[in-house]
């Protein structure tokens, strides 16, 4: 199981209270928002997210490199990076379109 961080307390908020991601964003947004998270938490490494294409889960190139994105409501994407790959810590940083 893995375990979730957050960026900001805002970012922290939208991923665990659904009545704020809604009102933040859109209600298929929140609801996909919350799924990720799950998805997150029930993984039990990075690698089985990527591995599976869970969410389309994929590593980011680039000056991104060490983060990984996750889909939302196209264009969005869901980035976290891996903070700590002996104790499977991940840390949510981003919820954007980065196209």
């Amino acid at each position: 199981m893995l375990v979730i961080q957050y960026k900001s307390n805002k970012l922290e908020k939208v991923c665990t209270d659904y009545t704020y991601a809604k009102k933040e964003y859109s209600e298929r947004m929140a609801i996909l928002i919350h799924q990720r998270i799950d998805e997150i938490r029930a993984a039990i490494s990075v690698e089985m997210l990527v591995q599976f294409s869970i969410g389309r889960c994929h590593p980011l190139q680039g000056n991104r490199k060490g983060q990984y994105a996750m889909d939302l409501v196209h264009p969005y994407r869901l980035i976290f990076e891996q903070q700590d790959k002996t104790l499977q810590i991940v840390k949510i940083i981003k919820i954007e379109d980065y196209h």
